[in-house]
């Protein structure tokens, strides 16, 4: 019986930060007997970055995609290309409710997504036990319930408006502030609670999304070796991506319409674009940017290279 002994330092850990524990840099951490064999020390690899804990989140958000699209965009169909501007009622509250609903979801979803991404380059020890199936089904269900919540007061309050004046909408579907300021009676409540729920909504889930990237940002310094900062680096560029096309677009024409004289129909387009496009992008860069996709289409691709390219050639050569 021979004892192999192998060092494993603290240094040649992909993220030696103070966040993974106070052992000091020339400290041992693991030793053990071995026949002939010395033990390796399995370090964390940014392959633990991407794990089916995250998945629930990305689920969540391509369903927020869909059920959003599919409340917002036939309505748009039939108002832009068939010109049918008129909408009853009870069916104007239930598309504020989903188009709203959907819309909020997505936010809270990309918030969801950047805690999960703190988690994995701040605290990669700890990913499976923050970042379980479990936990993020639990946090998407209260993302769920807190929406629903809030949108369904949202859309209640507006029951409570009476419309002796004008009763057409200037938007593309039946939005909250465009509506209630249409109202005869006191709208002091909608008024205020439509500007916290920009703010629940909107404002915050932005603000800290920056400041979990921040954290990440500081996190990424401390690694020594550049090759792995970059790799910690690419699993964040999707959500960056998706953040990028969803809040900037929606931020900019909100401060267009607060600072300048926008016209309502510049405003329409502007919306529409940023509530269509993101939904459509999203399952396309998440999809190349998830390496076990990658690695299947390559796969494929290889097995059609092998197997049904030369087919092709062999029945062309016989013709």
């Amino acid at each position: 019986m021979m004892w192999g002994i192998r060092k494993c330092w603290r240094s040649n850990w992909p993220w030696s930060s103070g966040t993974i524990g106070s052992r000091a840099p020339d400290t041992p951490l693991w030793y053990g007997p071995t026949t002939r064999t010395s033990l390796t020390c399995n370090k964390p690899s940014v392959s633990t970055l991407d794990k089916p804990g995250k998945y629930v989140a990305v689920f969540n958000l391509a369903v927020s995609d869909v059920c959003g699209s599919s409340a917002l965009i036939p309505k748009m169909v039939d108002t832009f290309l068939f010109e049918n501007q008129y909408i009853s009622y009870e069916d104007c509250l239930a598309n504020m409710f989903f188009v709203l609903l959907f819309m909020t979801l997505q936010s809270l979803t990309l918030l969801v997504l950047a805690y999960d991404r703190v988690v994995a380059i701040c605290f990669p020890l700890r990913y499976h036990a923050f970042v379980s199936k479990a936990a993020m089904t639990l946090i998407i269900g209260v993302t769920w319930i807190f929406s629903v919540a809030i949108i369904a007061l949202l859309v209640a309050l507006i029951t409570r408006l009476s419309f002796c004046r004008s009763a057409t909408v200037d938007s593309y579907f039946c939005d909250h502030g465009p509506i209630y300021v249409l109202a005869c009676n006191d709208k002091s409540i909608n008024h205020i609670l439509a500007i916290l729920c920009f703010a629940l909504l909107s404002c915050i889930p932005m603000v800290l999304i920056i400041v979990s990237y921040v954290c990440i940002g500081i996190a990424l310094l401390k690694i020594s070796r550049g090759s792995e900062r970059t790799k910690a680096m690419k699993t964040c560029t999707s959500h960056l991506i998706l953040v990028a096309i969803f809040y900037l677009p929606f931020f900019i024409t909100n401060m267009m319409s607060l600072t300048l004289s926008l016209k309502a129909n510049d405003r329409m387009i502007n919306s529409a674009l940023t509530q269509t496009i993101p939904p459509m992008l999203n399952p396309i860069i998440y999809t190349l940017k998830t390496e076990e996709v990658m690695q299947a289409i390559k796969k494929l691709y290889k097995q059609v290279k092998v197997e049904v390219l030369p087919r092709i050639s062999a029945q062309a050569g016989l013709r």
